[in-house]
């Protein structure tokens, strides 16, 4: 096999191979967030493929990205306290949303 044969072999296997994961403070921030979707059944749990609600576990999640909201303050860029800022009121919203007394279906006691 001829070096260019080699080479470019080797290109097409490394197009098939899947990038590599670069982690840093917003994709950290954006998979926190993920999980509290999880937790609060938004999208389906990716092993189970159920959407199951723990408030519990969602509560963990948002006090964990106020502890590092805190413990970063000072040291983000601008986008990133934004994002971090807009994640953590996100899902504020929707856990008090989920934890709110649900309402009858509009079948009240009339007299």
């Amino acid at each position: 096999m001829t070096k260019d044969a080699k080479d470019k072999k080797s290109q097409e296997r490394d197009k098939k191979q899947p990038q590599e994961f670069k982690m840093d403070f917003s994709n950290f921030v954006l998979s926190l967030n993920a999980s509290a979707m999880v937790h609060l059944g938004d999208i389906p749990d990716p092993n189970t493929k159920e959407r199951e609600i723990n408030l519990p576990a969602t509560k963990h999640t948002v006090d964990i990205l106020e502890l590092i909201q805190e413990k970063t303050e000072g040291n983000l860029t601008e986008d990133e306290k934004k994002l971090i800022d807009d994640v953590i009121y996100t899902l504020r919203m929707r856990y008090v949303q989920a934890t709110a007394p649900k309402e009858n279906s509009g079948e009240s006691d009339k007299r």
